[in-house]
């Protein structure tokens, strides 16, 4: 979820173009608030072949770039640094000024990435873990997690891409981490498209969100109401509602002008998301005919069914 937002004072613009340059270093500073899934995402990060460091000083930074620069002449490889309140002489502000100045660099593709989530998640989190918050080790979670978002709550809005992790997966997380980052990627935007139910509230990662709530229900047929969208039987009944092929098509013309224009952007990854009461049927048969339809056009596309393995819909059309 990119959030662009007003500037704080002194803080560095978001760079403008998230398209990977072949020639530049990739480079991604993680930070944001404890408990966010700062090490996840580095975890991922390395998987996908950026050399991962944690919690280097800003000062040792340069060092740091040139050790893992590689040979005189060869191509250097990813770098990923995480970076927060929890890094010894940390500095807000001087992070900020820091990632402004690494994105003037003409051999670096400098982004930084911040993490969020709500309070309530954050404070589960460490409570499950039974450690500390770093700004509150002898004080309540929930004093630290507030003070941490004093701090450096600023920075999502001058960050190149926030993710709120509230409600993901790590499997989700590292699926829009790919997205964004992933090295070698094929020209031009990546998409996600995903089913959810309303009832277990928006995607926050979600770009374009549709409801599909009144189509046909096959809820209430007892044959259909125990399998899934991606039953043949159950797409063939929605389809037969007379509103679902004029949807389908108007969507698909709503959709198709833009994905060039994402592309010219820079954008490097897009999340389409359709829901409907329990995200079980009708969510995920459009959802599998979108991911059919971008695929033949010679998309990247991932396909997720998020809340396809919870209760089946619930009765109403909404």
């Amino acid at each position: 979820m990119i959030r662009p937002a007003p500037l704080m004072p002194d803080s560095p613009a978001p760079s403008t173009s998230h398209a990977t340059d072949e020639k530049r270093r990739p480079f991604v500073v993680v930070t944001g608030l404890s408990g966010a899934g700062r090490g996840t995402a580095l975890n991922v990060l390395d998987d996908l072949g950026y050399v991962a460091v944690d919690n280097v000083p800003l000062a040792l930074l340069d060092d740091l770039m040139r050790s893992t620069g590689g040979d005189a002449g060869a191509t250097a490889q990813p770098l990923a640094l995480g970076i927060d309140t929890r890094t010894v002489g940390f500095d807000a502000r001087e992070l900020a000024a820091r990632i402004r100045e690494l994105r003037n660099r003409p051999g670096l593709a400098a982004r930084l990435l911040f993490l969020e989530a709500d309070a309530e998640t954050l404070q589960r989190r460490y409570t499950e873990t039974r450690r500390p918050h770093p700004l509150a080790p002898d004080r309540p979670v929930a004093d630290g997690i507030s003070e941490e978002r004093r701090q450096i709550g600023w920075m999502a809005d001058v960050a190149d891409l926030t993710i709120d992790t509230t409600a993901l997966s790590p499997h989700r997380l590292k699926q829009i981490l790919t997205g964004h980052f992933g090295l070698g990627r094929a020209a031009g935007t990546r998409i996600s498209v995903m089913s959810f139910s309303f009832r277990r509230g928006l995607p926050r990662e979600a770009d374009l969100v549709f409801d599909v709530r009144f189509l046909k229900n096959p809820h209430y047929d007892p044959a259909l109401k125990p399998l899934t969208g991606c039953d043949p039987a159950v797409a063939a009944f929605i389809a037969t509602d007379p509103d679902y092929r004029p949807f389908v098509d108007r969507l698909k013309a709503l959709i198709g002008p833009l994905l060039p224009r994402f592309d010219a952007e820079g954008k490097s990854y897009l999340t389409i998301a359709v829901g409907c009461t329990g995200g079980k049927h009708r969510s995920v048969a459009l959802a599998e005919e979108l991911a059919d339809w971008l695929r033949s056009a010679g998309r990247s596309v991932t396909l997720s069914h998020r809340d396809v393995g919870a209760a089946g819909e619930a009765g109403g059309a909404g």
